[in-house]
């Protein structure tokens, strides 16, 4: 195993710490709830304040690991997670445990691009794909089993344990990339874009916020609405921003390269649907079927064999039919399977219901590769920085919006059919969304990526 190959795996390793953590406490939440003797909605702040966090740092780290470095900033922002965790699991209140979580906001905001910078920075693009394989892995996998780690968790030990899992294995990787990773050249002559980082700030919370707020039920979707509305306006103007000014915050350049601008607009709804398909099928076997959460943790376990299952040879698939391909192809396993998982019912053979999470994992899977390898695979090396930076903005807002459109699109549902058929509806609607990046996928040329999966697929 070569020594690329061992970051790549230590970087994945960190990014799995940092996205487990960001799902599975959705479990613990009524537990906590108990604990801190607070209702659901103030509970739920943990959630929220955690993915807004992410969301407003995000940005800042771009230009910290250039004037910081790369190896300095995430091993200091997993410290600070770790040690944040610890912190979370002792919390002596609500409200300490509230600051603990905006701490671990703002670690994960930093640790998670800076993760994938230091192994993609130097990639070559034929390489691209390989590396991409490594670092993708902990997206599908954490939030699929999530459910079942949180439910045995709560089930078996104490929500504290939620959090104090990350100590042994934050201290672990922090140890290994000390030694491991290279230290790398610092800028110190990089500017500050405070305009550009505080315009993005206000943008991406007020976006969140709404989000967040309309999950509170129909009598606040009029004022999410109107901030989501307001946030799309700034978002305007952080563009025409960060196009103007000398020194931006990260550079847009990478935009006007097709195959990174796809990654960022079909791809922002692939990972939309990456976040809303496992807690929409938990929450439809708890509440519909009454399934405890280790059940119901345990059929969504099926979508991470999925993602797992077809990894070894997602990378081959993508060589062989092209990413245009490959990535239709994975657009119609997740249409079929979310169409299907509408039509289920409690007496359905558990057999079907796994078949349909497994193809269903199989499919994101696919996809996410076909993305991530496709994104990078013409921007150059010097412009990774600023095009993995608006990555991680983009991808992050996408993943935030998942779970809270999907919320408010079963409640608006449940206004005019029962709660049965509102979340059958809500499979149909993720399903019908893939057909927005099968579009925008079949009119891309044919070789689009080929520097990333070699002059055999340019014979195909």
């Amino acid at each position: 195993m070569t020594k690329e190959i061992k970051i790549a795996l230590l970087m994945a390793a960190s990014l799995f710490m940092e996205i487990l953590d960001g799902t599975i406490v959705t479990t613990a939440l009524p537990k906590m709830a108990q604990y801190f003797h607070t209702g659901s909605a103030t509970i739920a702040l943990l959630i929220s304040v955690y993915l807004i966090t992410v969301a407003v740092f995000i940005p800042l780290s771009g230009w910290m690991a250039n004037r910081f470095g790369k190896k300095k900033i995430w091993i200091i922002a997993v410290i600070i997670f770790t040690l944040s965790s610890l912190g979370s699991a002792v919390a002596p209140s609500f409200t300490f445990l509230l600051i603990m979580r905006i701490i671990q906001g703002i670690s994960g905001a930093l640790l998670t691009p800076t993760a994938r910078l230091i192994v993609l920075e130097k990639t070559p693009p034929s390489q691209l794909l390989k590396m991409f394989s490594y670092l993708i892995w902990p997206a599908l996998v954490a939030p699929a089993i999530a459910p079942l780690i949180g439910g045995f968790i709560v089930t078996y030990w104490s929500w504290q344990w939620i959090f104090l899992i990350n100590v042994p294995i934050g201290l672990i990787i922090v140890l290994i990339g000390i030694k491991l990773i290279d230290a790398d050249k610092i800028n110190k002559t990089t500017t500050f874009d405070l305009l550009g980082f505080l315009e993005i700030t206000f943008s991406s919370s007020i976006i969140l916020v709404g989000a967040e707020l309309a999950t509170h039920g129909k009598s606040y979707w009029l004022s999410a609405i109107g901030l989501i509305v307001l946030g799309v306006i700034l978002g305007f103007i952080v563009f025409k921003h960060l196009k103007k000014v000398d020194n931006p915050l990260f550079s847009l350049d990478a935009l006007k390269i097709t195959s990174f601008r796809i990654c960022q607009t079909s791809g922002s709804v692939l990972w939309l649907c990456v976040g809303a398909l496992p807690y929409i099928l938990t929450i439809f076997l708890q509440t519909v079927f009454h399934w405890s959460a280790v059940k119901a943790g345990s059929y969504v376990l099926f979508i991470f064999i999925g993602n797992i299952g077809i990894k070894p040879f997602t990378n081959a698939i993508i060589r062989k039919l092209g990413y245009r391909g490959a990535l239709l192809s994975s657009f119609v396993m997740i249409f079929i399977t979310s169409i299907a998982l509408a039509f289920i019912q409690i007496n359905t053979f558990p057999i079907v219901i796994m078949f349909l999470a497994l193809v269903s994992g199989v499919g994101r899977s696919l996809a996410l590769t076909a993305y991530s390898g496709l994104s990078f695979s013409e921007v150059d090396t010097k412009d990774r920085n600023s095009a993995n930076t608006l990555n991680a903005v983009v991808s992050t807002l996408a993943q935030g919006m998942g779970i809270s459109l999907m919320t408010v699109v079963v409640g608006l549902l449940q206004i005019f059919f029962p709660i049965t058929i509102a979340y059958e509806l809500g499979f149909v609607f993720l399903g019908l969304l893939m057909i927005f990046p099968a579009i925008e996928v079949l009119f891309l040329p044919k070789n689009i990526g080929h520097a990333t999966i070699g002059v055999a697929y340019v014979k195909h």
